[in-house]
């Protein structure tokens, strides 16, 4: 295993945090989304319930918290966001679960492109960089059927070409840091803006980096024999990234964007530690390019009245090379696969007046190509096409003045869905597979600074071409008889703002309820290898509550989920057996309030109920208990002269108990990390 030194150490952070009380601090700032529902702005810690007109419930997260890494992966960010659960597979790839749904049933779009169509129909969170975004933004449940095909449990939003030009908008920005591993991350970023009026050009390019030889292991945790009894074994990584953003806006409105980003890795992948046989892989080599060109006319007059039109094209290309070794020292090449993935999306949306309300529709077509290469082996080629048609109807239930229900919004929608794989390797072909989706929502005004939102929905999701043919170096057995997905979904909540205790909260509730059928499951084969199959049905329903307080500097915070997660095999319908890593509780609490030396402190109690995992070596359930972890950060910010207007310094304690908690069944969580950071904007 290779070591390296420390590359470059931010000395000025442990000074600024202890700097004279001359400096101000400076509040965090939120961004703002003309498309959502408002409620009163505040300063947040990290995230702040947001309630869509469509009757979804979702969350944004506030990049620039002291909590939240800087330059961060799209891991590191939404382990912060409530509701999720964030997960390391044996693969090694960062994924999510959300309301008893797996992380293919979730759409990550970047400027409304997916990253989820490719050749997994899921995406390594561990490697997109998101030091571009604007903004994240996770909603929950009741998807739109605009936002294309195979969204079904919900939607990560990263918006980085997106937006109006905005003068008042810092472009300009350094951040980094280093950990008590040796571990190193920074990056800058650099733009500019031309405008002196409505309308306007904006650049931005930036990059960064991130190094690491490995992550700690939490206390009592044991690997393998000769492993390092301090870091987790093959926990390396090498990444370094890119990213390109401009936008034109004319005096009338109409604008064109384009966004791109991209990255090069080199990673290790832990093996489990609960099976004979884990995988004994490194990943040498991963790369990716995605870039978007957008464009939209200004609502004006068209022949049937007034309207936009909006086009996207978007690329997501990369490769990457998987190389699996006889032991775990990691000195002789047993097999090889490389891999080459290409998908095309193209989208079309108008929005058009109807009425006092709104026409909204959405053409997206998407093509991905794989290409796989074992060695030994041979070359497979495969490919799938998918389409989805949607509209959407949003409107006012009853005019102005008519009291309660001119605050009242409805949303009405249907789509077409079409899969096909042209393209299968040699080995069994699919005919194309048509199908429906639909969903209503609306929301409606119930007390000041409170709505009131609720939907219900149908989509489906066509099975990837890794879940139809792959065999993952002899992981899994393929299986191309496999049957789309269907989600239907239910939903009502709440979101508010209340004045409690001389303070202000923040609060969203939320109901739901949720039944897949033909639901695809891994299933153990009792030889070690998995085989995924159709389930008859897997219904998930509980409820969501997240709260936000602040009485002056101090905040209290937190979030809590309780659902009830049920299987039902078809094989044997009378068993019921247990769903993978979805626990029936899960939440957290924060607390911040200010320290002398005008520093600031926030701890976080994360708490995960008992889950199950299937153990591949016995063919059966096995209980993950229920863990606990502290996060503590201290922080200050301080306005500054020069290129830059504020200085953010933070010190934070990870895992401060140094627990073991398990993202999956022999995978654990970094145990207590020492990370020091700095942001200047």
């Amino acid at each position: 295993m290779r070591r390296r030194g420390v590359r470059w150490l931010p000395l000025g952070i442990v000074c600024a945090l202890v700097a004279g009380d001359a400096v101000a601090q400076v509040p965090d700032s939120v961004s703002r989304d003309t498309t959502i529902t408002r409620l009163r702005e505040l300063r947040i810690e990290a995230t702040r319930p947001i309630a869509s007109v469509s009757g979804a419930s979702a969350v944004r997260l506030s990049l620039q918290s002291p909590h939240v890494a800087a330059v961060p992966l799209l891991e590191e960010a939404l382990r912060e966001v409530p509701f999720v659960q964030v997960r390391e597979n044996s693969r090694g790839e960062a994924q999510l679960t959300l309301r008893g749904t797996e992380s293919r049933q979730l759409a990550v779009l970047v400027d409304g492109v997916p990253l989820t169509l490719g050749w997994d129909a899921r995406t390594d969170l561990s490697l997109i960089p998101i030091d571009a975004a604007r903004e994240v933004e996770l909603f929950r449940g009741i998807s739109s059927v605009l936002h294309g095909p195979n969204v079904l449990g919900g939607v990560v939003s990263i918006e980085i070409g997106h937006g109006t030009v905005d003068p008042a908008r810092r472009l300009n920005g350094v951040q980094g840091g280093v950990d008590a591993t040796g571990a190193t991350f920074g990056g800058a970023r650099l733009g500019r803006t031309w405008s002196s009026g409505p309308g306007g050009v904006s650049v931005q390019a930036g990059g960064a980096f991130r190094s690491r030889d490995g992550v700690p292991l939490p206390g009592g945790v044991a690997q393998p024999a000769g492993a390092d009894p301090q870091r987790r074994l093959n926990s390396d990584l090498d990444h370094a990234s890119a990213f390109f953003t401009g936008r034109y806006e004319s005096e009338a409105g109409a604008w064109v964007s384009m966004s791109t980003f991209g990255y090069r890795a080199t990673k290790g992948v832990p093996p489990e530690l609960h099976v004979r046989s884990p995988r004994r892989w490194r990943i040498p080599d991963t790369q990716r390019f995605v870039g978007t060109v957008s464009g939209g006319t200004a609502w004006g007059s068209t022949p049937l009245g007034t309207g936009d039109f909006e086009f996207s094209v978007g690329i997501d290309a990369g490769d990457a090379q998987i190389d699996e070794f006889e032991t775990l020292a990691y000195e002789e090449i047993a097999e090889q696969e490389f891999a080459d993935d290409r998908t095309l999306t193209l989208r079309a949306l108008s929005d058009h007046e109807l009425g006092t309300g709104v026409l909204r529709s959405a053409l997206t077509w998407a093509e991905t190509r794989h290409v796989e290469r074992l060695v030994p082996g041979r070359r497979s080629v495969f490919r799938q096409r998918l389409l989805s048609l949607g509209g959407e109807a949003e409107f006012p239930l009853a005019g102005p003045g008519s009291g309660f229900w001119s605050g009242v919004r409805i949303s009405l929608g249907a789509s077409f869905d079409r899969g096909s794989t042209p393209e299968t390797g040699g080995r069994q072909r699919r005919e194309a597979i048509d199908d429906w989706g639909a969903r209503i929502g609306g929301s409606a005004q119930i007390a000041p600074g409170a709505r009131f939102h609720m939907g219900a929905s149908r989509r489906v999701r066509f099975p990837s071409l890794r879940e139809l043919y792959s065999g993952a170096l002899g992981r899994f057995v393929p299986n191309p008889d496999l049957a789309p997905e269907a989600l239907r979904a239910l939903e009502a909540g709440v979101t508010g703002t209340v004045d409690a205790l001389g303070g202000e909260v923040e609060t969203q509730a939320v109901l739901f309820f949720q039944s897949f059928s033909n639901a695809i499951v891994r299933t153990g084969l009792g030889d070690g290898r998995f085989r995924r199959e159709n389930r008859r049905r897997v219904n998930a329903g509980g409820l969501e509550l997240l709260a936000d307080a602040r009485w002056g500097a101090f905040s209290l915070g937190g979030d809590l989920t309780l659902q009830d997660v049920d299987v039902t095999d078809e094989r044997f319908p009378a068993l019921r057996p247990r769903p993978e890593y979805q626990p029936g509780i899960a939440g957290g609490v924060h607390l911040a309030g200010p320290l002398p030396a005008g520093l600031r402190a926030r701890a976080a109690v994360e708490a995960v109920g008992r889950q199950y995992c299937v153990d591949p070596d016995r063919a059966t359930d096995v209980a993950l208990n229920p863990t606990t972890r502290l996060d503590l950060v201290v922080s200050r910010e301080f306005t500054i002269d020069g290129p830059f207007r504020i200085l953010q310094t933070s010190v934070s304690l990870d895992n401060l108990a140094d627990a073991t908690v398990f993202d999956q069944c022999g995978l654990p969580q970094p145990g207590r990390l020492l990370r020091l950071q700095f942001r200047l904007h």
